[in-house]
């Protein structure tokens, strides 16, 4: 059955070290069930791990699912007989008329292990990646989530020698009916933000925030996260874009645009959720998806340039929509400008009504830096 899917893999391959691949799988039969959908999305996975992957493990999958409630416990239970990874499951219905798509992150030469707390450990030499996923809680309302959430993780790089401000990288966060459960999300991050010594005077660390909705619907927020032990604070940059983009504390929020991490052998760089914005907090174009979606380019663009980077360095793109309808339009211009670069399109509306479109990616280059120990 796995030929009803297809998929896009993104190399980025080295002769010693640590290889990385992103992988986008798609089922491209909607005619089939649910559990059919996801029979043949994992048979075509593990057929790639079998093949042209062999040797490579999941580092993080992120299933998007069009109907959690209904669905998430079957995905589950599957990955309860075949856990290793962190796993990151979220209602953002694939834009395709499907049920189901997965986005992979993998690695070779890693050793992988699972810490107390849901927390996986993957390390290689010097460094070890502490990558979490699906963390969720029931407090009475998304501001009580999100601030036992970020305590809950606090204490739990705490327990692992790190910190908030010194380790952590990268943050998703996923808010069900996102128009009225942000607020809360803003007001208990930025004030988690301020304990840990993370403000406009300091940093921040990249993040999106998006619709997104877990199984139960008691759930108003989801966090996966990225931390690194043993990197130091130069390491770390942030990236500004100034010229099209403004501070996220300018307008109420604590995220950083974008963060890359130089090592020894490699610059890796996280951007974070982007959407069609100028450098004085505006919407630009609103209402124009054609114009929104070139606009998001170039501010992605930038950011990518300050990294020293191309998009011919970037490994996967995750495009949210608000609206359904805009796909066809928004998938026609991805696929003329971005045919090569694994990528999935998924309802999720943006954290400001106003915002159409917003995307984030990942990208990786050579560099050669004494100074630190390689990935």
């Amino acid at each position: 059955m796995s030929g009803n899917t297809s998929k896009e893999i993104f190399r980025y391959e080295v002769a010693e070290g640590v290889s990385e691949y992103h992988v986008m799988l798609h089922v491209t039969n909607s005619r089939l069930t649910y559990t059919e959908q996801v029979d043949t999305l994992l048979e075509a996975y593990h057929e790639m791990l079998d093949g042209e992957l062999k040797g490579a493990v999941a580092v993080l999958k992120r299933f998007f699912l069009s109907d959690a409630a209904n669905q998430a416990d079957y995905l589950q239970a599957i990955h309860t007989e075949q856990s290793g990874c962190a796993l990151s499951i979220v209602e953002q219905p694939p834009l395709d008329g499907t049920k189901v798509a997965l986005w992979v992150y993998l690695q070779k030469n890693v050793q992988m292990k699972a810490l107390p707390g849901g927390i996986y450990e993957v390390k290689h030499g010097e460094y070890r990646h502490l990558w979490m996923a699906g963390a969720c809680n029931q407090a009475s309302n998304s501001e009580y989530q999100m601030r036992l959430l970020l305590n809950d993780y606090v204490m739990q790089l705490l327990e692992n020698g790190c910190s908030l401000a010194e380790n952590c990288i990268r943050t998703w966060i996923y808010v069900q009916n996102v128009d009225v459960n942000y607020a809360g999300v803003v007001k208990a991050r930025n004030e988690v933000f301020v304990t840990q010594n993370l403000t406009d005077k300091t940093h921040f660390i990249a993040s999106t925030g998006i619709a997104g909705r877990h199984a139960n619907p008691k759930v108003l927020v989801q966090l996966d996260t990225y931390a690194v032990d043993g990197v130091k604070k130069e390491q770390i940059h942030y990236l500004y874009a100034p010229t099209h983009l403004n501070p996220t504390y300018e307008y109420g929020v604590s995220f950083e645009r974008g963060t890359y991490v130089d090592y020894g052998d490699r610059r890796q760089v996280f951007i974070s959720g982007t959407a069609s914005i100028n450098n004085k907090g505006e919407i630009v174009y609103p209402g124009d998806i054609r114009k929104q979606t070139l606009r998001m380019w170039e501010n992605v663009e930038v950011l990518l340039k300050e990294a020293e980077c191309t998009f011919d360095h970037v490994g996967h793109l995750l495009v949210y929509l608000r609206d359904v309808a805009d796909y066809t339009v928004v998938r026609e211009m991805f696929e003329e400008r971005f045919p090569n670069i694994p990528k999935v399109f998924l309802l999720a509306p943006v954290c400001r009504p106003g915002w159409l479109i917003e995307m984030e990616c990942m990208a990786v280059k050579p560099i050669h830096d004494e100074r630190y120990p390689a990935y």
